[in-house]
């Protein structure tokens, strides 16, 4: 796609104007992280004219717009199958911090959905094990839900979440819901105790020590710091699972999303096109830092 409006249907798309949201629900997460619920107003302007509210997949993005304040890419935290979006966003910057200071009922730009999902037509039948830090429980949590929806199509779910202290744990009622149903064997960990935790403390490569993987039946689907992807990573592989079967997600810096103006390039790729979504395989034949 190029940088001019684009002709489809005889009605001109501006690939950099955003559609319209509304916030219809905000989730205290912890004291940095908050989840949106959004309502979508408008269609998405997006990189291909076909994309709509429903035609997003797991472990894809949108370009979140506020007034005045800019623009920040954000992983799509609901799965294709849920009513309305949500968005779970890390205070961080000034976009994000504006993100946050907004109510209920107030708008928000989006553009999108943007980049390359998670395989989940290869996943079907698989044992996946989840190995999230932080926030990135989100964009993990979108394929979570999107194998819930689907029951028959995947093996045993399993999470192991690792947060920095007990009052970091994020999605905790979504992590109360899979517990209770008995949907995902969920396994938490934390850097630092408190008092009134009784859980492990560690780091959540820890519990991917301790789990009993089937190499040969597993994929390992991972999100969070860099230095928490290379320990699972490494960890994963000498575990025995294919590198083709340790599946991940990378930041970088984006700004359009469109592939153009070249802030998120890794090596030789571009991360807004051809990622966010890596099996180890794949950036093995990167030179990143990452992967160090």
């Amino acid at each position: 796609m190029n940088n001019q409006a684009q002709q489809s249907g005889g009605t001109m798309i501006d690939p950099y104007r955003p559609g319209r949201a509304v916030i219809s629900e905000i989730i205290e997460e912890n004291q940095r992280i908050k989840t949106f619920v959004l309502e979508p107003l408008e269609a998405w302007p997006a990189a291909s004219d076909q994309a709509t509210t429903s035609a997003y997949q797991p472990g894809q993005f949108v370009m979140v717009s506020v007034p005045h304040c800019g623009e920040a890419p954000i992983s799509l935290a609901s799965s294709p199958q849920e009513p309305k979006l949500r968005l779970s966003v890390l205070k961080v910057g000034l976009l994000t911090s504006a993100l946050h200071r907004l109510p209920v009922g107030a708008e928000v730009g989006l553009r999108g959905p943007y980049g390359r999902p998670f395989p989940m037509a290869a996943l079907k039948g698989r044992r996946l094990v989840f190995v999230a830090g932080g926030i990135g429980l989100a964009p993990l949590r979108s394929v979570l839900e999107s194998c819930l929806a689907r029951p028959d199509d995947f093996g045993p779910l399993t999470l192991l979440y690792g947060s920095r202290t007990p009052d970091d744990i994020a999605f905790s009622a979504d992590l109360a819901r899979w517990q209770a149903g008995r949907q995902v064997d969920c396994r938490l960990t934390v850097d630092q105790g408190g008092p009134g935790w009784n859980g492990a403390v560690g780091l959540v490569s820890d519990l991917l020590a301790d789990l009993q993987l089937e190499p040969e039946q597993s994929s390992v689907l991972i999100c969070g710091p860099p230095p928490m992807i290379r320990a699972v990573c490494r960890q994963a592989a000498q575990a025995g699972v294919a590198p083709e079967q340790i599946i991940t997600t990378l930041e970088r810096q984006m700004k359009c999303g469109l592939g153009l103006c070249r802030h998120c390039h890794l090596d030789h790729h571009l991360v807004c096109v051809d990622g966010p979504v890596y099996t180890l395989a794949q950036l093995r034949q990167l030179e990143i830092m990452e992967l160090g």
